[in-house]
């Protein structure tokens, strides 16, 4: 049986991205915060404000927490279940490449493209994480390709309207998975039209000007009413809060200055830090990356018209690029929005002359990737040990058990306990833990071992594992007080 490409990148895309997905513990500190989210969102019947531990989570909209919970709805609360949303949306985002490069330059590029992004090592990375970066690079990915659609000239009426509904609604959806970066498309789109506007006559856009802007205008009318039909309740909810602290700490914030040790305090620490992404990117989009100085001097020698295929492609590349170099909090994979367009770049140049080249390395990145994702990742799930704790004690467990923590406070905890368990989590100290201990009623508690000494009749379960927060072993103790 023979399978059209769409069809087989589709399949391939799937397969590679679930491996492993149901076997790697959720790893700390992210993914369990946003799968707890989801399930408390499904416990409480509210699916407008996060919560997390019972406490207000506005560190992002709520795409992925309702991705998240729907997947738990058919799958139930497992670790697979969280990351689905992200094989689904890097799936999905591989046929996007696929179709864009096809409409750019052809299937042969659409294909090497589509192949490239799929063996990317960020995103090889992310399409296995319970978190909310792979659909906002869908998202942003559709609103670039139907943004150029919005651009092209001798489109019909229908079509135009139909990438005009495509555009503003990948521009939705996108800041409903991640925020204001996905509205980057608006700046490149804008630009472009510009030049478009000021070109000699014959290579701008036909379409009348009055009628140019009225799609402008009803698309932002339209992007703003479907945003604020969640946001506004949000923030009505937490009174203001959400705007407060989700845009005000997590976006001006973020950008200000480093965040959660993601980069360097001062101006000197931030001067030193502009050149980030320029390092990364070649440990993020490798193997391909080894390729990056060649199709640098390729592109520097090509000749571009007012706004063509290259030039699109390349602005939206250097805005994520520069935007993010600006921004003080750093972290390798913000620039993902950029590698469906870099992977498009990179398989016009290579298709041609090298295609043998690219499915060559294609094959094997495949096939090192899917042995890890198979065999290593089972074998890594014993350093783990919120995960390992837990499941040692689950038969211990009673769901109406509060429980607590210290020396290991990682979210973990609360997404692997919670499975058994309905009470809430509190990070404490030494002496407070004691306290919470020796309280009435049935609970649990984890420490370092040896900082807790039970009492007759309560259970200990011991491991030692890994805490890649801080990238330090540790020794740990889970006590379970029955009465």
């Amino acid at each position: 049986m023979r399978f059209s490409p769409p069809l087989t990148l589709l399949i391939l895309a799937l397969l590679f991205f679930a491996a492993g997905t149901w076997s790697l513990p959720l790893i700390d500190r992210d993914e369990p915060r946003f799968a707890e989210a989801s399930r408390e969102m499904r416990e409480r019947g509210d699916y407008v404000v996060p919560y997390l531990n019972n406490v207000y989570r506005f560190d992002k909209p709520p795409l992925v927490y309702w991705a998240q919970a729907a997947c738990y709805k058919f799958l139930g609360e497992t670790d697979f279940a969280a990351r689905l949303p992200s094989v689904l949306a890097v799936a999905a985002t591989v046929l996007v490449v696929y179709g864009f490069g096809l409409r750019l330059y052809g299937a042969g590029v659409g294909w090497g493209a589509a192949l490239i992004f799929l063996t990317s090592l960020q995103v090889s990375m992310h399409a296995k994480g319970a978190v909310a970066d792979m659909l906002m690079v869908l998202f942003f990915t559709l609103s670039m390709w139907s943004g150029w659609e919005l651009l092209r000239a001798g489109a019909s009426p229908r079509s135009r309207w139909g990438w005009w509904a495509l555009f503003y609604g990948s521009l939705v959806l996108g800041f409903l998975a991640k925020g204001p970066v996905a509205w980057l498309p608006l700046a490149v789109v804008g630009f472009c039209a510009a030049r478009k506007e000021s070109a000699p006559e014959g290579e701008g856009d036909p379409t009348s000007a009055a009628l140019r802007w009225t799609r402008v205008i009803l698309g932002l009318l339209l992007l703003f009413a479907l945003v604020g039909a969640w946001g506004i309740p949000a923030m009505l909810r937490t009174q203001g809060e959400f705007l407060k602290v989700g845009i005000g700490q997590h976006v001006i914030g973020r950008s200000v200055s480093a965040m959660e040790g993601h980069g360097v305090q001062g101006f000197a620490g931030y001067v030193l830090m502009l050149p980030f992404y320029l390092v990364t990117v070649f440990l993020s989009f490798f193997p391909w990356s080894l390729r990056l100085p060649w199709l640098a001097g390729r592109l520097r020698r090509a000749e571009t018209g007012v706004c063509d295929e290259q030039r699109y492609l390349l602005l939206g590349i250097a805005l994520v690029f520069g935007v993010f170099t600006l921004v003080g909090t750093k972290l390798p994979h913000y620039t993902l929005p950029a590698f469906p367009l870099l992977a498009i770049l990179m398989a016009r140049e290579l298709v041609p002359e090298r295609r043998e080249s690219l499915v060559r390395w294609a094959k094997v990145t495949l096939v090192v990737g899917a042995a890890i994702f198979l065999f290593v990742f089972p074998l890594l799930a014993r350093f783990f040990p919120g995960y390992v704790l837990i499941q040692k004690s689950a038969a211990a467990l009673r769901p109406e058990m509060p429980f607590a923590s210290t020396g290991y406070q990682e979210p973990s905890l609360i997404w692997y306990a919670r499975r058994y368990v309905h009470g809430w989590y509190s990070p404490l100290s030494v002496s407070k833990l004691k306290v919470f201990m020796a309280k009435p009623g049935p609970r649990f508690c984890v420490a370092p071992v040896g900082t807790i000494t039970p009492e007759p009749g309560w259970q200990v379960f011991e491991t030692r594992g890994f805490n890649p927060v801080y990238f330090k072993s540790v020794a740990l103790q889970l006590i379970v007080k029955p009465e």
